[in-house]
């Protein structure tokens, strides 16, 4: 009876550290490994930095946007949906803990945050 009981503790504690995530499929929707899963979250990470900086140039520009309100909605809703993402950039720019909780919002999310980014780039691209 100990034993199934140090093995169903060993198996909780690997489900809690997130170790478990490759024996249920991997990370992300796309089941892919820890390694691939970050260097995509960082891809999608600098996509929307780069898509937000585009955002704010145009807005401080002079020149007039025709779909300035469609633009403005769907850059708010990227910020939003990317949330988890940047915060766990933040957070690990400045040396502070990031927890399992907002690992697991960035892994469920990050798939969201590009799809919102491509949508401002794509509005960004044909005004």
């Amino acid at each position: 009876m100990v034993n199934c009981q140090s093995l169903i503790l060993v198996f909780i504690a690997a489900i809690l550290s997130g170790c478990a995530s490759p024996f249920f499929g991997g990370y992300g929707p796309k089941g892919q490994s820890r390694k691939d899963f970050a260097r995509y979250v960082e891809h999608v990470f600098r996509l929307q930095n780069n898509i937000t900086s585009r955002v704010m140039m145009m807005l401080e520009s002079e020149s007039e946007i025709k779909n300035h309100d469609a633009l403005l909605h769907a850059e708010q809703e990227m910020q939003k949906v990317c949330s988890p993402l940047n915060e766990y950039a933040s957070r690990d720019s400045e040396g502070l803990s990031v927890g399992l909780f907002l690992q697991r919002r960035v892994e469920s999310s990050a798939a969201d945050c590009e799809q919102a980014a491509q949508t401002v780039k794509s509005l960004l691209e044909h005004p």
